[in-house]
């Protein structure tokens, strides 16, 4: 079952773990939205810096650390996402909070952990 992913801090430099999750993703079949600070392209994905209007998001997986975060707490919300992952580095009590008062679940765990043991 596909699940459409927003990556929010994809990168285009290959050494990035957003880079490798945004291919492990397309491998596994995954619609991906990117968005990060520098526009590029991972895979068939371009990565865009304005965010996007989609209501059918699943997953947000962040590569952004919490300071980064707040701006993007009502964009979020917004899309109303089944769930959110906190990848290591990025965990944020306020941001899970709110998601959780919204009826978004969260997870602190790595998407490419995630997909390489089939639990995404």
């Amino acid at each position: 079952m596909s699940k459409k992913t927003l990556v929010v801090g994809a990168s285009p430099d290959s050494s990035r773990y957003s880079y490798l999750a945004i291919n492990m993703l397309r491998e596994a079949g995954h619609p991906v939205l990117a968005i990060g600070k520098k526009i590029g392209e991972v895979a068939d994905v371009k990565i865009q810096k304005e965010r996007f209007t989609d209501t059918d998001i699943d997953t947000i997986t962040l590569y952004i650390n919490p300071t980064f975060q707040k701006e993007y707490y009502n964009y979020f919300l917004q899309l109303r996402p089944k769930r959110i992952i906190f990848n290591p580095g990025t965990e944020n009590p306020e941001l899970a909070a709110l998601a959780h008062q919204a009826g978004i679940s969260t997870i602190e765990a790595c998407t490419l952990v995630l997909l390489r043991t089939g639990q995404y």
